[in-house]
Protein backbone atom coordinates (compact mmCIF):
# COMPACT_ATOMS: atom_id res chain seq x y z
CA UNK A 1 0.00 0.00 0.00
CA UNK A 2 1.50 3.03 -0.92
CA UNK A 3 2.33 6.21 2.18
CA UNK A 4 0.78 9.16 0.42
CA UNK A 5 -2.62 10.05 0.36
CA UNK A 6 -1.88 13.34 -0.56
CA UNK A 7 -4.46 14.54 -3.77
CA UNK A 8 -2.47 16.89 -6.11
CA UNK A 9 -4.64 18.53 -8.67
CA UNK A 10 -2.68 17.41 -11.47
CA UNK A 11 -4.09 13.58 -10.44
CA UNK A 12 -7.44 14.46 -10.76
CA UNK A 13 -9.26 15.13 -14.24
CA UNK A 14 -12.74 16.73 -13.23
CA UNK A 15 -15.24 17.02 -16.02
CA UNK A 16 -18.58 18.61 -15.31
CA UNK A 17 -21.49 18.03 -18.20
CA UNK A 18 -24.55 20.55 -17.38
CA UNK A 19 -28.08 19.98 -19.21
CA UNK A 20 -30.89 21.56 -19.22
CA UNK A 21 -31.84 25.98 -18.58
CA UNK A 22 -34.50 25.05 -16.80
CA UNK A 23 -33.98 27.37 -13.03
CA UNK A 24 -32.74 25.72 -10.30
CA UNK A 25 -35.88 25.27 -7.78
CA UNK A 26 -34.34 22.55 -5.47
CA UNK A 27 -31.00 22.27 -3.73
CA UNK A 28 -27.95 20.10 -5.43
CA UNK A 29 -28.13 16.50 -3.50
CA UNK A 30 -31.71 15.92 -3.63
CA UNK A 31 -33.00 12.49 -3.83
CA UNK A 32 -35.34 13.38 -6.97
CA UNK A 33 -35.41 10.68 -9.52
CA UNK A 34 -38.66 9.50 -10.40
CA UNK A 35 -40.29 12.03 -8.08
CA UNK A 36 -41.15 13.75 -11.67
CA UNK A 37 -42.38 11.21 -13.51
CA UNK A 38 -42.52 11.79 -17.22
CA UNK A 39 -43.07 15.34 -17.68
CA UNK A 40 -40.87 17.19 -18.87
CA UNK A 41 -42.52 20.54 -18.01
CA UNK A 42 -42.22 22.80 -15.67
CA UNK A 43 -39.25 23.69 -13.05
CA UNK A 44 -36.75 20.91 -13.55
CA UNK A 45 -34.73 19.87 -10.77
CA UNK A 46 -31.21 19.89 -10.61
CA UNK A 47 -28.86 16.86 -9.27
CA UNK A 48 -24.81 16.90 -8.81
CA UNK A 49 -23.71 13.84 -9.46
CA UNK A 50 -20.20 12.78 -8.65
CA UNK A 51 -18.57 9.97 -10.54
CA UNK A 52 -15.27 8.34 -9.77
CA UNK A 53 -13.55 6.16 -12.77
CA UNK A 54 -9.97 5.76 -12.74
CA UNK A 55 -9.61 5.61 -17.06
CA UNK A 56 -8.56 9.19 -18.20
CA UNK A 57 -7.75 7.75 -22.12
CA UNK A 58 -11.45 6.62 -22.08
CA UNK A 59 -12.50 10.40 -21.39
CA UNK A 60 -13.79 11.02 -24.45
CA UNK A 61 -16.06 7.99 -24.81
CA UNK A 62 -17.52 8.47 -21.36
CA UNK A 63 -18.14 12.43 -21.68
CA UNK A 64 -20.04 11.46 -24.92
CA UNK A 65 -22.15 8.88 -23.42
CA UNK A 66 -22.60 10.74 -20.11
CA UNK A 67 -24.15 13.42 -22.27
CA UNK A 68 -26.32 11.32 -23.60
CA UNK A 69 -27.90 9.95 -19.81
CA UNK A 70 -28.26 13.77 -19.32
CA UNK A 71 -29.99 14.51 -22.53
CA UNK A 72 -32.31 11.02 -21.28
CA UNK A 73 -32.73 12.31 -17.73
CA UNK A 74 -33.89 16.02 -18.52
CA UNK A 75 -36.86 14.45 -21.10
CA UNK A 76 -37.95 11.78 -19.33
CA UNK A 77 -37.90 13.08 -15.92
CA UNK A 78 -37.28 16.79 -15.98
CA UNK A 79 -34.11 16.20 -14.07
CA UNK A 80 -30.90 18.90 -14.98
CA UNK A 81 -28.28 16.74 -14.11
CA UNK A 82 -24.48 17.90 -13.61
CA UNK A 83 -22.26 15.07 -13.31
CA UNK A 84 -18.43 15.54 -12.00
CA UNK A 85 -16.46 13.09 -13.48
CA UNK A 86 -13.02 12.69 -11.58
CA UNK A 87 -10.53 10.35 -13.45
CA UNK A 88 -7.31 9.88 -11.69
CA UNK A 89 -4.16 8.18 -13.21
CA UNK A 90 -4.87 4.39 -12.31
CA UNK A 91 -2.01 4.13 -10.19
CA UNK A 92 -3.28 7.02 -7.53
CA UNK A 93 -6.71 6.12 -7.85
CA UNK A 94 -7.01 3.15 -4.87
CA UNK A 95 -5.51 5.56 -2.84
CA UNK A 96 -7.53 9.48 -3.79
CA UNK A 97 -11.35 7.13 -3.59
CA UNK A 98 -10.01 6.16 0.33
CA UNK A 99 -9.56 9.24 1.21
CA UNK A 100 -12.68 10.33 -0.44
CA UNK A 101 -14.62 7.95 1.43
CA UNK A 102 -12.29 8.34 4.77
CA UNK A 103 -13.56 12.02 5.01
CA UNK A 104 -17.21 10.85 4.11
CA UNK A 105 -17.04 12.47 0.64
CA UNK A 106 -18.16 9.38 -1.40
CA UNK A 107 -18.71 10.06 -5.02
CA UNK A 108 -22.46 8.51 -6.33
CA UNK A 109 -20.70 5.71 -8.96
CA UNK A 110 -17.22 5.02 -8.52
CA UNK A 111 -15.35 1.88 -10.34
CA UNK A 112 -13.80 -0.83 -8.52
CA UNK A 113 -11.47 -3.84 -10.02
CA UNK A 114 -14.13 -6.69 -9.61
CA UNK A 115 -11.60 -9.60 -8.35
CA UNK A 116 -9.07 -7.23 -6.27
CA UNK A 117 -11.03 -4.67 -4.66
CA UNK A 118 -15.23 -5.40 -4.71
CA UNK A 119 -14.67 -7.85 -2.13
CA UNK A 120 -13.19 -5.35 1.01
CA UNK A 121 -15.15 -2.57 -0.16
CA UNK A 122 -18.40 -4.93 0.24
CA UNK A 123 -17.27 -5.69 3.69
CA UNK A 124 -16.08 -2.58 4.60
CA UNK A 125 -20.33 -1.61 3.52
CA UNK A 126 -18.77 1.03 0.57
CA UNK A 127 -20.87 -1.10 -1.81
CA UNK A 128 -25.08 -0.49 -2.43
CA UNK A 129 -26.76 -3.96 -3.11
CA UNK A 130 -28.19 -3.98 -7.01
CA UNK A 131 -29.89 -7.14 -7.06
CA UNK A 132 -32.89 -5.99 -8.09
CA UNK A 133 -31.64 -3.64 -10.69
CA UNK A 134 -33.07 -4.15 -14.29
CA UNK A 135 -29.53 -4.49 -15.57
CA UNK A 136 -28.83 -7.37 -13.08
CA UNK A 137 -31.04 -9.78 -15.39
CA UNK A 138 -29.08 -9.10 -18.82
CA UNK A 139 -25.62 -9.99 -17.56
CA UNK A 140 -24.28 -13.02 -19.00
CA UNK A 141 -24.14 -16.07 -17.24
CA UNK A 142 -20.48 -15.87 -17.40
CA UNK A 143 -19.91 -12.61 -16.38
CA UNK A 144 -22.43 -11.88 -13.53
CA UNK A 145 -20.29 -14.06 -10.97
CA UNK A 146 -17.70 -11.68 -10.93
CA UNK A 147 -19.78 -8.81 -9.61
CA UNK A 148 -21.83 -11.00 -6.96
CA UNK A 149 -21.12 -11.58 -3.48
CA UNK A 150 -23.32 -13.32 -1.01
CA UNK A 151 -25.65 -13.83 -3.52
CA UNK A 152 -25.94 -10.08 -4.62
CA UNK A 153 -24.92 -8.36 -7.42
CA UNK A 154 -22.74 -5.56 -6.47
CA UNK A 155 -21.62 -3.77 -9.28
CA UNK A 156 -21.97 -3.41 -13.50
CA UNK A 157 -19.05 -4.66 -14.89
CA UNK A 158 -17.35 -2.85 -17.60
CA UNK A 159 -14.24 -4.86 -18.66
CA UNK A 160 -14.26 -8.70 -18.76
CA UNK A 161 -10.46 -9.64 -20.25
CA UNK A 162 -8.87 -12.50 -21.41
CA UNK A 163 -4.96 -11.20 -21.55
CA UNK A 164 -1.59 -12.55 -21.46
CA UNK A 165 0.98 -9.89 -23.96
CA UNK A 166 -0.11 -8.43 -27.04
CA UNK A 167 2.07 -9.30 -30.03
CA UNK A 168 2.17 -7.74 -33.85
CA UNK A 169 0.95 -10.39 -35.99
CA UNK A 170 2.85 -8.78 -38.77
CA UNK A 171 6.26 -9.22 -37.32
CA UNK A 172 5.54 -12.54 -36.35
CA UNK A 173 4.02 -13.25 -39.68
CA UNK A 174 7.36 -12.23 -41.53
CA UNK A 175 9.49 -13.72 -39.31
CA UNK A 176 7.71 -17.10 -39.33
CA UNK A 177 7.30 -16.88 -35.73
CA UNK A 178 4.31 -18.38 -33.94
CA UNK A 179 3.68 -17.79 -30.50
CA UNK A 180 5.45 -19.94 -27.77
CA UNK A 181 3.88 -22.43 -25.43
CA UNK A 182 7.30 -22.13 -22.86
CA UNK A 183 9.56 -20.22 -22.03
CA UNK A 184 12.84 -21.96 -23.78
CA UNK A 185 10.50 -21.44 -26.98
CA UNK A 186 9.97 -17.52 -25.91
CA UNK A 187 13.49 -17.72 -25.63
CA UNK A 188 14.30 -18.42 -29.28
CA UNK A 189 11.50 -16.29 -30.75
CA UNK A 190 13.42 -13.19 -28.86
CA UNK A 191 16.99 -14.46 -30.18
CA UNK A 192 15.37 -14.84 -33.86
CA UNK A 193 13.95 -11.04 -32.91
CA UNK A 194 17.23 -9.80 -32.43
CA UNK A 195 18.87 -11.15 -35.31
CA UNK A 196 16.78 -9.59 -37.10
CA UNK A 197 17.40 -6.58 -35.63
CA UNK A 198 13.78 -6.00 -34.34
CA UNK A 199 13.47 -5.25 -30.65
CA UNK A 200 11.29 -8.31 -29.05
CA UNK A 201 9.47 -6.59 -26.02
CA UNK A 202 7.99 -2.52 -25.31
CA UNK A 203 8.73 -1.23 -22.11
CA UNK A 204 6.69 1.09 -20.48
CA UNK A 205 6.96 1.22 -16.29
CA UNK A 206 6.96 4.52 -15.61
CA UNK A 207 3.18 3.72 -14.31
CA UNK A 208 3.81 0.91 -11.42
CA UNK A 209 0.60 -0.52 -12.59
CA UNK A 210 2.23 -2.09 -15.78
CA UNK A 211 4.93 -3.92 -14.10
CA UNK A 212 2.30 -5.31 -11.69
CA UNK A 213 0.86 -7.45 -14.68
CA UNK A 214 3.40 -9.50 -14.37
CA UNK A 215 2.07 -11.06 -10.78
CA UNK A 216 -1.26 -11.99 -11.65
CA UNK A 217 0.07 -14.05 -14.92
CA UNK A 218 2.87 -15.94 -12.91
CA UNK A 219 0.81 -16.50 -9.75
CA UNK A 220 -2.61 -17.63 -11.52
CA UNK A 221 0.27 -19.99 -14.10
CA UNK A 222 1.48 -21.67 -10.86
CA UNK A 223 -1.53 -21.90 -9.33
CA UNK A 224 -2.88 -23.77 -11.81
CA UNK A 225 -0.30 -25.80 -12.27
CA UNK A 226 0.56 -27.33 -8.73
CA UNK A 227 0.37 -24.46 -6.06
CA UNK A 228 -3.73 -24.35 -5.85
CA UNK A 229 -3.97 -23.13 -2.46
CA UNK A 230 -1.49 -20.16 -2.57
CA UNK A 231 -3.57 -17.02 -1.95
CA UNK A 232 -5.86 -19.12 0.03
CA UNK A 233 -2.52 -19.97 2.62
CA UNK A 234 -1.60 -16.50 1.79
CA UNK A 235 -4.85 -14.73 3.30
CA UNK A 236 -3.75 -17.13 6.72
CA UNK A 237 0.14 -15.58 6.89
CA UNK A 238 1.22 -19.77 5.92
CA UNK A 239 2.57 -19.09 2.66
CA UNK A 240 5.17 -16.93 1.16
CA UNK A 241 6.20 -15.39 -2.58
CA UNK A 242 9.67 -17.28 -2.64
CA UNK A 243 7.29 -19.98 -3.63
CA UNK A 244 7.11 -17.46 -6.81
CA UNK A 245 10.35 -16.64 -7.27
CA UNK A 246 10.53 -18.02 -10.21
CA UNK A 247 8.36 -15.49 -11.95
CA UNK A 248 11.95 -13.35 -12.38
CA UNK A 249 12.55 -16.07 -15.12
CA UNK A 250 10.53 -14.07 -17.05
CA UNK A 251 10.50 -10.60 -15.84
CA UNK A 252 14.24 -10.55 -16.15
CA UNK A 253 14.02 -12.36 -19.91
CA UNK A 254 11.56 -9.35 -21.17
CA UNK A 255 13.76 -6.70 -19.04
CA UNK A 256 16.86 -7.30 -20.81
CA UNK A 257 15.09 -7.15 -24.68
CA UNK A 258 13.32 -4.32 -24.32
CA UNK A 259 12.69 -0.86 -25.96
CA UNK A 260 14.85 1.73 -23.96
CA UNK A 261 13.74 4.57 -21.48
CA UNK A 262 11.22 2.09 -19.64
CA UNK A 263 10.69 4.09 -16.31
CA UNK A 264 10.35 6.70 -18.15
CA UNK A 265 7.36 5.65 -20.81
CA UNK A 266 3.95 5.76 -19.66
CA UNK A 267 1.37 3.16 -21.29
CA UNK A 268 -0.15 5.81 -23.64
CA UNK A 269 3.75 6.22 -25.05
CA UNK A 270 3.93 2.46 -24.88
CA UNK A 271 0.70 1.54 -26.81
CA UNK A 272 1.94 4.32 -29.80
CA UNK A 273 5.20 2.49 -30.19
CA UNK A 274 3.67 -0.94 -29.76
CA UNK A 275 1.49 -0.03 -32.87
CA UNK A 276 4.08 1.89 -34.99
CA UNK A 277 6.47 -1.35 -34.84
CA UNK A 278 8.93 -0.51 -32.10
CA UNK A 279 8.67 -3.68 -30.71
CA UNK A 280 7.19 -7.09 -31.54
CA UNK A 281 5.50 -7.97 -27.96
CA UNK A 282 3.62 -5.61 -25.23
CA UNK A 283 3.33 -7.47 -21.68
CA UNK A 284 -0.40 -5.47 -21.96
CA UNK A 285 -3.99 -6.10 -21.66
CA UNK A 286 -6.40 -5.92 -25.05
CA UNK A 287 -7.69 -3.13 -22.66
CA UNK A 288 -5.56 -0.90 -25.13
CA UNK A 289 -6.42 -1.98 -28.12
CA UNK A 290 -8.54 1.47 -28.68
CA UNK A 291 -5.25 3.51 -28.17
CA UNK A 292 -3.50 1.37 -30.14
CA UNK A 293 -5.52 1.11 -32.88
CA UNK A 294 -5.61 5.57 -32.62
CA UNK A 295 -2.07 5.88 -33.05
CA UNK A 296 -2.25 2.88 -36.15
CA UNK A 297 -5.65 1.54 -37.62
CA UNK A 298 -3.82 -0.48 -39.71
CA UNK A 299 -1.64 -2.52 -36.76
CA UNK A 300 -2.96 -6.30 -36.34
CA UNK A 301 -1.91 -7.38 -33.13
CA UNK A 302 -3.23 -10.54 -31.12
CA UNK A 303 -3.60 -12.39 -27.35
CA UNK A 304 -1.63 -14.81 -26.55
CA UNK A 305 -0.94 -16.50 -23.14
CA UNK A 306 2.92 -15.67 -21.73
CA UNK A 307 4.83 -18.73 -21.06
CA UNK A 308 6.49 -18.53 -17.33
CA UNK A 309 8.34 -21.64 -17.38
CA UNK A 310 8.70 -24.54 -19.69
CA UNK A 311 5.58 -26.65 -18.47
CA UNK A 312 3.32 -25.35 -21.23
CA UNK A 313 -0.01 -26.08 -18.96
CA UNK A 314 1.51 -22.93 -17.07
CA UNK A 315 1.23 -20.97 -20.46
CA UNK A 316 -2.30 -20.01 -19.69
CA UNK A 317 -4.49 -17.26 -20.32
CA UNK A 318 -5.94 -15.03 -17.64
CA UNK A 319 -9.57 -14.82 -17.70
CA UNK A 320 -11.37 -11.77 -15.04
CA UNK A 321 -13.23 -8.74 -14.67
CA UNK A 322 -11.91 -5.80 -13.92
CA UNK A 323 -13.69 -2.38 -13.93
CA UNK A 324 -16.78 -2.21 -12.81
CA UNK A 325 -19.14 0.72 -11.34
CA UNK A 326 -20.48 0.33 -7.97
CA UNK A 327 -22.89 3.08 -6.14
CA UNK A 328 -21.97 4.39 -2.52
CA UNK A 329 -24.81 3.43 0.04
CA UNK A 330 -24.95 6.81 1.42
CA UNK A 331 -25.27 8.71 -2.23
CA UNK A 332 -27.84 11.65 -1.92
CA UNK A 333 -28.69 11.14 -5.53
CA UNK A 334 -29.38 7.60 -5.59
CA UNK A 335 -32.40 7.27 -7.59
CA UNK A 336 -30.35 9.56 -10.43
CA UNK A 337 -27.14 7.03 -9.65
CA UNK A 338 -29.13 3.79 -10.19
CA UNK A 339 -30.67 5.50 -13.53
CA UNK A 340 -27.22 5.91 -14.96
CA UNK A 341 -25.89 2.37 -13.60
CA UNK A 342 -28.76 0.88 -15.55
CA UNK A 343 -28.29 3.14 -18.62
CA UNK A 344 -24.65 1.51 -18.97
CA UNK A 345 -26.60 -1.56 -20.19
CA UNK A 346 -29.01 0.08 -22.04
CA UNK A 347 -30.86 -2.24 -24.87
CA UNK A 348 -29.77 0.10 -26.96
CA UNK A 349 -27.06 2.55 -26.60
CA UNK A 350 -25.13 0.49 -24.57
CA UNK A 351 -23.77 -1.36 -27.85
CA UNK A 352 -21.99 1.91 -29.12
CA UNK A 353 -20.77 2.34 -25.73
CA UNK A 354 -18.84 -0.82 -25.35
CA UNK A 355 -17.91 -1.11 -28.91
CA UNK A 356 -16.01 2.99 -28.82
CA UNK A 357 -14.16 1.76 -25.78
CA UNK A 358 -13.37 -1.44 -27.28
CA UNK A 359 -14.68 -3.76 -24.55
CA UNK A 360 -16.02 -7.08 -24.53
CA UNK A 361 -20.05 -7.88 -24.25
CA UNK A 362 -21.10 -8.41 -21.04
CA UNK A 363 -25.20 -8.52 -21.64
CA UNK A 364 -27.58 -10.49 -23.24
CA UNK A 365 -28.00 -6.81 -25.21
CA UNK A 366 -24.27 -6.48 -26.24
CA UNK A 367 -25.03 -7.59 -30.49
CA UNK A 368 -21.77 -6.20 -31.55
CA UNK A 369 -19.19 -8.45 -33.79
CA UNK A 370 -16.02 -8.98 -30.90
CA UNK A 371 -12.66 -8.48 -31.86
CA UNK A 372 -10.08 -10.88 -33.65
CA UNK A 373 -7.85 -9.80 -30.14
CA UNK A 374 -10.54 -11.44 -28.41
CA UNK A 375 -11.14 -14.44 -30.95
CA UNK A 376 -7.16 -15.05 -30.71
CA UNK A 377 -7.60 -15.16 -26.36
CA UNK A 378 -11.36 -17.42 -26.84
CA UNK A 379 -9.44 -19.95 -28.88
CA UNK A 380 -7.07 -20.66 -25.63
CA UNK A 381 -10.00 -20.62 -23.93
CA UNK A 382 -12.04 -23.32 -25.58
CA UNK A 383 -8.48 -25.27 -25.35
CA UNK A 384 -8.78 -25.39 -21.42
CA UNK A 385 -5.93 -22.81 -21.31
CA UNK A 386 -7.12 -20.75 -19.53
CA UNK A 387 -7.46 -20.04 -15.63
CA UNK A 388 -9.40 -17.22 -13.40
CA UNK A 389 -7.81 -14.14 -12.33
CA UNK A 390 -6.80 -14.90 -8.80
CA UNK A 391 -7.49 -13.03 -5.69
CA UNK A 392 -4.89 -10.79 -4.75
CA UNK A 393 -4.97 -7.95 -2.76
CA UNK A 394 -4.86 -4.20 -4.82
CA UNK A 395 -1.95 -3.22 -1.94
CA UNK A 396 -0.27 -6.37 -2.90
CA UNK A 397 -0.41 -5.66 -6.53
CA UNK A 398 0.63 -1.76 -5.53
CA UNK A 399 3.52 -3.41 -4.15
CA UNK A 400 4.72 -5.57 -6.65
CA UNK A 401 4.42 -3.08 -9.27
CA UNK A 402 6.60 -0.52 -6.97
CA UNK A 403 9.03 -3.11 -6.42
CA UNK A 404 9.66 -4.72 -9.93
CA UNK A 405 10.17 -0.54 -10.91
CA UNK A 406 12.96 -0.41 -8.19
CA UNK A 407 14.03 -4.56 -9.56
CA UNK A 408 14.40 -3.05 -12.65
CA UNK A 409 16.52 0.31 -11.98
CA UNK A 410 18.87 -2.42 -9.20
CA UNK A 411 17.56 -0.54 -6.42
CA UNK A 412 16.11 -4.52 -5.36
CA UNK A 413 17.09 -7.46 -5.78
CA UNK A 414 14.78 -10.45 -6.23
CA UNK A 415 14.73 -11.88 -2.01
CA UNK A 416 13.79 -7.50 -1.21
CA UNK A 417 10.92 -7.88 -3.71
CA UNK A 418 9.53 -10.64 -2.67
CA UNK A 419 9.82 -9.85 1.34
CA UNK A 420 8.07 -6.58 0.82
CA UNK A 421 5.22 -8.50 -1.18
CA UNK A 422 5.01 -10.84 2.13
CA UNK A 423 5.04 -7.77 4.19
CA UNK A 424 2.05 -5.72 1.75
CA UNK A 425 0.09 -9.43 2.24
CA UNK A 426 0.60 -9.60 5.94
CA UNK A 427 -0.44 -5.69 6.44
CA UNK A 428 -3.18 -6.55 4.41
CA UNK A 429 -4.56 -9.57 6.51
CA UNK A 430 -4.38 -7.00 9.63
CA UNK A 431 -6.63 -4.85 8.46
CA UNK A 432 -9.37 -7.16 6.22
CA UNK A 433 -9.48 -9.81 9.53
Amino acid sequence: MKNRWKVTCSAVMAVTLLAGCGANSSTPGNNTAGQTGGESTGTAKTVNLKMFIAQPRFKEQYDSYIAKFVAKEKAEKNIDVKVQMEMPNPDNASQILKTRLASNDAPDIFALHAINELPSFYKAGYVEDLSNQPFASKLLDSVKPSVTLDGKVLAVPLETLSWGYLYNKKIFADMKLTPPTTLSEMKQVVETLNKNSITPFELSYKEAWVPQLFLPLVVGGLMNTGNKDFTERMNKNEGSFTEMKSMFDIVDLVNSNGTPKALETSPDDGAAAFANGKAAMWVQGPWYAETILKNNPDVEFGVAALPINDDPNATLINLSASTSLVVSPTSKNKEVALDFINYVLDDKDSNELFQSLKFNPVATVHTYESYPWVTDAMEYVKAGKSYQDPSIPQSVKDEVGKGLQSYFSKQMNQDEVLKALDKAWKDYNKVNK
